[in-house]
């Protein structure tokens, strides 16, 4: 008798507090036989860092270890050869995982389908095996509500912008947006910058550092001049549109 393959479930984990978790992640997180995440070599991941405590004693874990970061520009042919190559045997393991009748919990941070890594396996896991995506708070938003001021009114228009992306186009996004928000900084934090100020919008900028963790940080992007800023720092400007 065939056994019925297991399923892969990407679980959203929201941006970073337990108790934010939804209900279901939180079922999924604390019941999970195997879990997997991705992480930096050399460290705990961000992703396993908010589960601590969390998961069952039996749970057997799984790291999935970028191969590069910033090692490599993003131009550079090599950089999508690695990766590419690199998720395909991230998942090879699960699919064998799941082939064998065995359930594994992803864990992502945010929203699976938002900007997350769980969406380069969840193209490739698709056509093969069951999988299931669990949504979640995303990151961004827990940013613009450690502000506390609403991101958007009436008829704003926001803009969600990648640090990554050249300055120009960085500027001609920031100066078409009514609400910002501008993930992925880090080492790009100069160059993210210089286009606000460029696009007029560098005073009202807001920098939120490990929004919904305990060592939050929140506060206006231009007292931080010269701050070494987190990958996942992330930099909203809050739209002023129609109210009542």
């Amino acid at each position: 008798m065939t056994r019925a393959p297991g399923t892969i479930y990407g679980v959203g984990l929201g941006p970073g507090a337990q108790d934010l978790l939804s209900v279901r992640a939180d079922r999924l997180v604390r019941n999970g036989k195997h879990v997997a995440f991705f992480r930096k070599a050399g460290r705990p991941g961000q992703a396993r860092t908010i589960v601590n405590g969390m998961l069952a004693d039996h749970a057997i874990e799984f790291p999935m270890e970028y191969p590069v970061t910033t090692e490599i520009p993003l131009t550079d042919p090599r950089y999508n050869e690695i990766l590419s190559g690199f998720y395909a045997a991230c998942t090879d393991h699960l699919r064998q995982l799941a082939d064998g009748g065995e359930d594994v919990v992803v864990l992502c941070e945010g929203d699976p389908f938002f900007y997350g890594s769980f969406m380069h396996l969840y193209t490739r896991l698709k056509p093969h095996v069951p999988v299931e995506v669990v949504p979640a708070i995303t990151g961004m938003s827990g940013a613009w509500t450690a502000t506390g001021a609403p991101i958007t009114w009436g008829d704003d228009i926001l803009t969600v912008l990648m640090g990554t992306l050249d300055e120009d186009t960085l500027v001609s996004g920031m100066k078409h947006a009514d609400a910002l928000v501008v993930m992925k900084i880090g080492r790009n934090i100069d160059k993210v910058r210089s286009a606000l100020r460029r696009a007029g919008k560098y005073e009202d900028a807001y920098l939120i550092e490990f929004a919904a963790m305990p060592n939050q940080n929140v506060q206006k992007l231009c007292q931080a001049e010269g701050k070494i800023t987190p990958y996942f720092s992330i930099i909203v400007v809050h739209g002023q549109g129609r109210r009542p």
